[in-house]
C-alpha cells in the first residue's frame, strides 16, 4: 500500500508529530546498512533465505519436543518478519517501477527497477517520540528514536525482546539427577 500510494520520502502525520508514515526504501540491512554492492545484496538475501530455513527447522524441532508455546509463538514472529523482508528483496525489484519522483506502480514481471534478489525493502513506520534535550552533549536536539522501520522489522524486534525477557521460561534446563559419581 505504501509503495503504490506514496512517493519516496513522502511523509503523512498519523498522530501529532510522534507517529508518521514516512516512505523510505532500504537496500540493505537494519538502519540502512549495506555493503558489497550487487554481490553483497545477493549474499545478504541468500543469508536471509538460509536463516528462514533454519528458523523453520527450529520451530519444527520445538513443536516435536513440546517446547513452551510462548517460544514457538516468538519464533513464529521471527519467521514472519524474516519472510516479509525477504519477499521485498526477492520480488519488489521485479514487479514495481521506481518510487523516486512518482508513485510506483506494478509493471510486467522482470521490467521493474531492479533484478531478482535486488529489490529494496519498504520501510514506513516512524515513531519520533521526543527530542533529546539540547543540554546533553553530542546528542542534544536529535530525535530519541530516529529509525524508520516496517511491520516485519517490528515482528523481529518484538520476538527478540520477548526471548530476552522470557529466556528462563523458554529455555528450561533439564533437571539434573542427584546421583553420586
Amino acid at each position: 500500500m505504501i509503495k503504490t500510494s506514496m512517493v519516496l520520502g513522502q511523509e503523512i502525520q498519523v498522530f501529532g508529530s510522534w507517529f508518521k508514515l514516512h516512505f523510505v526504501e532500504n537496500e540493505g540491512m537494519a538502519m540502512g546498512i549495506s555493503w558489497g554492492g550487487e554481490l553483497g545484496k545477493y549474499s545478504l538475501t541468500l543469508f536471509r533465505i538460509v536463516a528462514i530455513g533454519v528458523i523453520i527447522y527450529y520451530i519444527y524441532t520445538l513443536i516435536k519436543n513440546t517446547a513452551p508455546k510462548g517460544l514457538i509463538v516468538v519464533m513464529a514472529f521471527l519467521l514472519a518478519g524474516a519472510i516479509g523482508n525477504v519477499f521485498d528483496s526477492l520480488f519488489y525489484g521485479l514487479i514495481f517501477s521506481d518510487s523516486t519522483y512518482h508513485v510506483a506502480s506494478f509493471v510486467p514481471i522482470g521490467t521493474g527497477y531492479k533484478g531478482f534478489m535486488q529489490g529494496n525493502v519498504v520501510d514506513m513506520l516512524s515513531f519520533q517520540l521526543f527530542s533529546i534535550p539540547n543540554w546533553i552533549p553530542m546528542y542534544g536536539g536529535q530525535k530519541f528514536f530516529p529509525f524508520i522501520f516496517n511491520i516485519a522489522d517490528a515482528a523481529i524486534s518484538v520476538g527478540i525482546i520477548l526471548i530476552i525477557i522470557f529466556q528462563k521460561r523458554f529455555f528450561l534446563e533439564p533437571a539434573q539427577e542427584n546421583t553420586p559419581k
